[in-house]
């Protein structure tokens, strides 16, 4: 074995230190956005205010219709977004979401017909969504594409027809006299009176599904999206090999991504159930769980505010074509196809700049030019300014 061989260093050099200085920019940036003009910070705004408007909807326009169908619209929402971690963030195909939708609500509907009431039901929801989750997804997840497709949509009608065949979940027939929420021998059923304000049970059942879709799941979804583990989810997405060879151990960062999507869709079963006071199989049919893909497909896939367009499109559009009666569907397919051909990336993409942003990143500030000592970026610069 040989000693290490060192170079000599001179003996004028000694004791010099040196720094490599980057080459200096050829243009100047515009100054960050501050205040309401960061993006993050404007849309929280915009978000808040949208909030405040929805709670805001049943001192509008209370009558029961209204309230009914925006209590649907929200959970269609935290349906929505709990797709959107499984579609939108890791990128698995998913056709049979409705199935932790359909173990959340006959769950939580099985044993609220039992004595138990309806608030504590979720925890036996969540160990039932987790359950299913890994029962469903853990030996399907090593699939990928049209494949895990197809197995998804095998799963959902599979948990379907066991619905429609099973005693304890009524069968065919359903459950049905499913209470509403309760605490401790009070019931929305009985209402509240607050500042001279009575709010029936539709209305804080409405509240409920706003706060809980509205405002907790957006609110969680689009934080697990922005930390570590979405970050994964969205490696895994753009190219699970390469996400593999960085480290990311992809089949369970997958597991976890399945897991929180059927949470969150049983959670909504947990408030359908409490709305419709009565479930069946035929609530679950696999047109159910396409319309819900779409909402998160046309919205636009990992946007949250996508995500939130698209769901109130899907769960309001038939709604809105009620006059044309049976024109409405065609109408209705007939949207659907012009959004696929004229903004096939969504109505808000994840990648969307606010307009405001755009316009102001297009100018140039009047502090912007070339510099003469950079002749060599001359050309590229100008095709820079150019585009």
């Amino acid at each position: 074995m040989t000693d290490t061989q060192t170079t000599p260093v001179p003996a004028g050099v000694r004791g010099l230190s040196y720094r490599l200085r980057p080459p200096a920019p050829t243009r100047e940036r515009p100054a960050p956005e501050r205040g309401l003009l960061q993006p993050r910070r404007f849309m929280g705004a915009a978000g808040g205010a949208l909030l405040l408007l929805a709670l805001a909807v049943p001192f509008i326009n209370a009558s029961p219709y209204v309230i009914s169908i925006g209590t649907s619209a929200f959970i269609y929402i935290m349906l929505a977004m709990g797709l959107n971690i499984v579609v939108g963030y890791a990128g698995l195909l998913d056709l049979g979401y409705y199935a932790f939708f359909a173990v959340g609500a006959y769950t939580s509907g099985v044993l609220a017909t039992n004595d138990m009431p309806l608030v504590f039901t979720i925890p036996f929801v969540i160990v039932a969504c987790i359950g299913a989750g890994i029962i469903i997804g853990g030996p399907t997840l090593r699939l990928r594409s049209d494949y895990l497709a197809i197995v998804t949509l095998g799963f959902g009608e599979i948990i379907r027809l066991t619905a429609n065949n099973l005693e304890i979940t009524g069968g065919p027939s359903g459950i049905s006299g499913i209470p509403t929420f309760s605490f401790f021998g009070w019931s929305y059923r009985d209402g509240l009176d607050l500042f001279g304000i009575h709010f029936n049970g539709n209305i804080l059942l409405y509240y409920t599904a706003v706060l809980a879709g509205g405002g907790f799941t957006v609110l969680a979804v689009s934080r697990l999206g922005r930390g570590r583990l979405g970050r994964a989810w969205r490696a895994i997405k753009d190219d699970e090999d390469a996400a593999e060879a960085m480290g990311i151990n992809t089949y369970l960062t997958k597991l976890a991504a399945y897991i929180l999507g059927a949470i969150f869709g049983g959670l909504a079963g947990i408030l359908m159930s409490a709305h419709q006071s009565a479930i069946s199989p035929t609530s679950f049919i696999f047109l159910n769980s396409a319309l819900l893909l779409m909402a998160v497909v046309l919205g636009g896939m990992g946007s949250t505010p996508g995500v939130i367009i698209g769901a109130l499109v899907i769960s309001l559009a038939p709604e809105l074509l009620r006059d044309f009666a049976s024109w409405r569907f065609l109408l209705f397919g007939l949207l659907l196809v012009l959004m696929m051909i004229f903004r096939p990336q969504g109505v808000w993409p994840s990648t969307a700049v606010l307009p405001f942003l755009r316009y102001r990143r297009g100018q140039r500030s009047p502090r912007e030019g070339f510099r003469t000592h950079a002749p060599d970026n001359e050309n590229v610069d100008r095709s820079e300014e150019q585009a």
